[in-house]
């Protein structure tokens, strides 16, 4: 999980900032700030690994915030002035979102601290050990799945199926799911053929988890998988070979 708090002089602005950080499964808040000198007591207190940041505050503004820290963590810019972002561009900032924030635009930036999170664990994942690449290790019957900053290992036995989402991939075990980087193009290269199978462009599926195919659509632990017309061809081929 990140760990990230929220600074914003404006109370409906944070509420809509803590209400996106809880949406997104990979993202924990750890506390919300209207104004930039009590944020400032909390990290220097408790570190946090990325701060959703207001610019144009009373006092202290964002700007001066990520300035007077000595290791700052990742910072997303929120603000509802545009002139700001060459600021940004030169403190190196994660994103610089400008409101009112989309969601869809919010969780851009937060996969894009996912991905520089990733990043900068390099040293902390290769001493697990050379052979594990930074998204994934296909073994035999289980992949170890790079997701933020740990690596877990995922047996394939588990795998219900595989989504596609814009900026993520889930996949869904019989535990809680999972979230990574990695496309979904490159699990349907890499999984055992006879095993997995696209059926949607956004769906691979396990064949060992189907329950029932009805017209155009798996169904698979309760869940109703689209068959798609791209994939419908192959997918029957396969289910008659198997009948």
């Amino acid at each position: 999980m990140i760990k990230c708090i929220a600074v914003d002089d404006e109370p409906l602005a944070l509420e809509i900032m803590e209400d996106y950080i809880r949406k997104v499964p990979f993202l924990t808040l750890a506390g919300k700030f209207e104004n930039a000198a009590t944020a400032l007591r909390f990290i220097q207190d408790e570190p946090v690994d990325l701060v959703f940041l207001d610019i144009k505050m009373p006092d202290i503004t964002g700007i001066q915030f990520l300035k007077s820290l000595k290791y700052p963590p990742m910072v997303v810019f929120t603000t509802a002035y545009g002139e700001y972002a060459l600021d940004g561009f030169n403190l190196d900032v994660v994103d610089y979102l400008l409101k009112p924030v989309p969601f869809e635009r919010f969780l851009k930036a937060a996969a894009k601290a996912s991905e520089t999170w990733s990043v900068s664990q390099q040293k902390n994942v290769s001493a697990i050990g050379n052979t594990v690449p930074m998204e994934a290790a296909w073994v035999n019957d289980y992949i170890f799945i790079k997701t933020e900053y740990k690596i877990i290992k995922i047996n394939l036995e588990d795998i219900l199926f595989i989504e596609a989402l814009k900026d993520y991939t889930k996949i869904y075990t019989h535990n809680l799911p999972v979230l990574t980087l990695r496309s979904l193009k490159s699990f349907e290269t890499r999984l055992p053929a006879d095993k997995f199978i696209r059926v949607h462009r956004s769906y691979l599926v396990s064949l060992n988890k189907i329950n029932c195919v009805e017209k155009n659509t798996v169904m698979i632990a309760n869940q109703s998988i689209p068959i798609s017309d791209g994939y419908r061809d192959r997918f029957y081929d396969v289910i008659n070979r198997n009948s």
